[in-house]
């Protein structure tokens, strides 16, 4: 007398697909993960400074000899002068579009303080851009 055996998996049903090893893929992902975590302490980012000009305080900020008649400084209290006159945000758009009719080929400066709000430098730039400056110079410590 004989035996069948008989199995739950049926040899046609089987796929390819289902014997696929993931370790060695596994291995390598976590490999790549240690080495990522023992290296980022090392690496030093580089800190970016603005300019001396600009973390001057109000009374101290003295005109930049430069070949632009338009300069815009961002103090730390996120306070703004242009041409060293004090500037509300909504007087922004305004003088910077009546500078952009009187001088059409000037480049804005824009000294923005380390202190000063990422907003606020936003605010400057997006009111650039709407006033029609197509290039703006920030000025940075090397």
């Amino acid at each position: 007398m004989s035996r069948r055996f008989f199995s739950y998996h049926d040899e046609e049903t089987v796929s390819d697909d289902s014997l696929l090893n993931l370790t060695p893929l596994i291995d390598v992902v976590f490999v790549l993960l240690i080495t990522f975590i023992l290296i980022a302490p090392i690496l030093k980012f580089d800190r970016i400074e603005l300019a001396p000009g600009a973390n001057l305080k109000k009374e101290e900020a003295t005109p930049i000899q430069s070949r632009t008649s338009i300069t815009i400084r961002v103090f730390d209290d996120n306070t703004i002068t242009i041409n060293n006159r004090a500037i509300t945000e909504k007087d922004l758009l305004a003088t910077l579009l009546s500078l952009k009719k009187n001088y059409p080929k000037e480049i804005p400066i824009v000294f923005h303080d380390k202190a000063a709000s990422f907003g606020t430098y936003q605010m400057v730039k997006n009111a650039v851009e709407i006033a029609g400056f197509e290039q703006m110079d920030l000025f940075l410590k090397p």
